[in-house]
């Protein structure tokens, strides 16, 4: 390994990630160097990482290199591996883009959730088709302190419960995963998405994602909700023919979803770089086995 590993650092709606490039999957990622880099006080910090790979260097994604040329091998934050990141998959592309690998128009991401189709919009935006949502049955339960809520169960290729409250605040602090039932609901643990309505077709959200705590924008969690809320609301594209758009303000800012009337999910956003520099290989190292 070179003494110093290239990084960048990213964000989509303040969902914010270490970038690490290394298309032959030659850079050794375990969880506690990735917990380390991002560290926000004695690492780089992020909600999670991107490691960038092409498809046919890395054994997970090997099956998809005719369909994607580029693999989003991502963690959550404290190094666990995580199936999708609807966030990450903007920033991912915006990393391709400036690093001369796409242009505008369209591409495909391999992602532990599939192959996702992106397009790069003129204006800066991103949107990802996210795939179509599975609704489980069963009643879920969710709480915060004394209260608890009833919540809808929706998985964008990784799992989501989304409570609707009167008001954000009932969330608490999100620093620890809110209590859910049954456990048999989730056994790998869940996303949790408390939810309130800011006018028609627009609702607001805060999250805590599995494995990273509260972040300030969640797009598979804004993916679910908007599912979620179409359902309250009624609305069922697959059914009725007609697509339904909700705005999500997320605390970072705002995105765009639109289910189709084929269950396919569309998210637009904005995915901005902020920063590259350089990883010291001998301080990661020692803060691997710290």
């Amino acid at each position: 390994m070179s003494t110093r590993i290239p990084f960048l650092k990213g964000h989509g709606t303040e969902n914010d990630f270490v970038i690490v490039p290394d298309p032959e999957n030659a850079v050794d990622l375990p969880p506690a160097a990735v917990a380390a880099l991002c560290d926000r006080r004695a690492g780089i910090g992020g909600d999670g990482l991107l490691h960038v790979v092409r498809s046919a260097a890395h054994p997970e994604a090997k099956g998809m290199a005719a369909e994607a040329e580029w693999f989003m091998d991502y963690r959550n934050g404290d190094g666990s591996i995580a199936e999708m990141c609807g966030n990450g998959v903007r920033v991912f592309a915006r990393y391709l883009q400036r690093a001369g690998h796409v242009t505008e128009g369209d591409l495909a991401v391999a992602t532990r959730g599939g192959v996702k189709t992106v397009h790069i919009a003129k204006d800066g935006d991103v949107t990802v088709g996210m795939g179509k949502a599975v609704l489980p049955e069963g009643d879920v339960t969710v709480s915060v302190g004394e209260h608890s809520w009833p919540a809808r169960n929706v998985n964008m290729g990784n799992p989501h419960a989304v409570a609707f409250v009167d008001d954000l605040s009932h969330a608490g602090d999100l620093l620890s995963p809110p209590p859910f039932s049954p456990a048999s609901a989730y056994p790998d643990g869940v996303n949790v998405e408390f939810v309130v309505d800011r006018g028609p077709g627009h609702v607001a959200l805060r999250v805590h994602e599995r494995g990273a705590g509260e972040t300030r924008s969640c797009g598979t969690g804004a993916c679910a909700v908007a599912v979620a809320t179409a359902r309250r609301d009624g609305a069922d594209p697959t059914a009725t023919g007609t697509p339904a758009t909700y705005t999500v303000d997320v605390p970072g800012g705002t995105l765009v979803i639109t289910e189709r009337p084929d269950g396919e999910i569309e998210m637009t956003g904005p995915a901005v770089i902020v920063a590259e520099g350089e990883i010291d290989a001998d301080w990661l190292d020692t803060a691997t086995r710290a």
